[in-house]
């Protein structure tokens, strides 16, 4: 997993203009089954993909928190939602709240996450491939797939069966 992981910022940037141009075109024209393909590809892949193999999201980016997140995880601690976002958190440059530093403070040496039962919205939906209307976040998909290994893998064979 590490060499898969040393290599994948150089495989996303060598696909970033085929990715960009594919994804471009499917926001001009989706598929109708495009998010029943996408369900697909995404479940077919993490059917092999282990994330505790990798965690590389947790240790390389951070997710956003949103309000909810903040109350349910403060809660978790037992701690007023302030305290919790004066301990762990800051605001980024758009106003949201971020993990003031990477790799994720709730990481384990094992990999697993220690508020994995109320870990924030963003973690749950990573990395956004099964996602409804998929096409109106390629922006996104652009960054991840330099980031998750199943993404880039998900995106590839997305380009393979949508021409």
């Amino acid at each position: 997993m590490e060499e898969v992981l040393r290599q994948l910022p150089k495989k996303a940037k060598e696909k970033h203009n085929e990715n960009k141009k594919f994804f471009s075109k499917l926001r001009k024209k989706a598929p109708k089954d495009l998010d029943y393909t996408m369900q697909e590809l995404h479940e077919k892949e993490f059917e092999r993909t282990d994330c505790l193999t990798c965690a590389n999201c947790c240790k390389t980016t951070g997710p956003l928190f949103t309000n909810a997140d903040v109350e349910r995880i403060s809660k978790t601690f037992r701690m007023k939602p302030q305290k919790f976002i004066d301990a762990y958190l800051r605001i980024d440059e758009e106003n949201d709240y971020v993990l003031q530093q990477v790799p994720c403070t709730f990481l384990g040496q094992d990999n697993l996450c220690s508020i994995y039962d109320v870990r924030p919205k963003a973690c749950r939906e990573f990395p956004h491939t099964d996602r409804k209307k998929f096409q109106q976040i390629s922006h996104l998909t652009l960054k991840n797939v330099a980031i998750c290994p199943a993404a880039f893998n998900i995106v590839e064979e997305m380009k393979k069966r949508i021409k």
